[in-house]
């Protein structure tokens, strides 16, 4: 696997729930001090962690490095050219003691962040693949409970408008009933930033089963919902377990479905433009 620029510090959150326990310890001494991995030999780092030599070894593999040296090679070309903009990971985080506008610009960070984590994970042939499904298809399903639900509901809306047969479906009932009647002709799109929605994992089996082509949007690259999905696009922001629903997740998600939307624009500019001119005009009618 070849890493992108940027991408190494999203991908350890993507994959955090794939690290076994002792593998864990190495990403935290990694992300909390990652200059001094730069000038530390691999025993180094292991006495850091308290993990032995191999659970680094394996660490490194399991994030798509040959070994120890390739991957520290990678963190330095990362921290050379990784100035974050001015934004401090330390500065995301809200103190009860902020005032509005410190409040304010860390908001601002931490949205930031999150789009570019998610601009850093995903994959141009993903996208070009994903877009391809969508065009192929008959109509486009899609899947999310909670606040994905939401996003889901956005992304139908946003599809309308040129000139696509879409739906959304956050009822794990009807979710499951409309699963099951796709055919493979159509498409199912399931959103879920833990990638761990039973409801949601459940429909996109029950939509594969159907014969449907399949894509998830999730932040984790090994979540159990990726075992159903032909395509898997992953969004950045790493949410806390207090967190769920966050704003933040919810911006992630639609800024992929707005990259999808875009490019279906882009190769289909005509009959996209004449479809949002006829969407326009219906709702003018409707303002004064």
């Amino acid at each position: 696997m070849t890493l992108e620029a940027g991408s190494l510090f999203p991908r350890l959150h993507s994959l955090e729930k794939n690290f076994t326990k002792a593998e864990k310890k190495v990403v935290e001494a990694v992300l909390n001090n990652p200059e001094e991995v730069l000038y530390s030999s691999i025993t180094d780092l292991a006495e850091k962690a308290g993990v032995g030599d191999t659970t680094v070894v394996r660490f490194c593999r399991k994030v798509g490095f040959k070994g120890y040296q390739d991957f520290k090679m990678f963190l330095a070309g990362e921290l050379s050219g990784n100035n974050e903009d001015n934004l401090n990971i330390i500065s995301t985080k809200i103190d009860k003691y902020d005032d509005i506008d410190t409040i304010i610009q860390k908001i601002i960070n931490t949205n930031v962040r999150a789009l570019k984590d998610t601009a850093a994970l995903l994959k141009a042939k993903d996208i070009e693949a994903a877009v391809t499904l969508i065009e192929k298809s008959r109509a486009i399903y899609f899947y999310g409970s909670g606040i994905s639900g939401h996003t889901a509901e956005d992304a139908r809306n946003t599809f309308m408008r040129v000139g696509l047969l879409a739906n959304a479906f956050s009822d794990a009932h009807m979710q499951a009933m409309s699963a099951a009647l796709l055919t493979p002709e159509d498409l199912a799109i399931a959103i879920s930033h833990s990638g761990s929605s039973k409801d949601t994992i459940e429909t996109l089996r029950i939509a594969k089963e159907s014969g449907a082509k399949t894509i998830c949007i999730t932040h984790y690259e090994k979540a159990p919902i990726t075992k159903y999905a032909d395509i898997i696009l992953l969004s950045g922001h790493k949410e806390g377990p207090l967190q769920g629903g966050a704003l933040t997740t919810k911006i992630a998600q639609m800024f992929v479905i707005d990259i999808l939307y875009t490019e279906y624009c882009r190769r289909n500019s005509e009959k996209a433009s004449i479809s949002r001119e006829k969407a326009a005009h219906a709702i003018s009618e409707k303002l004064y």
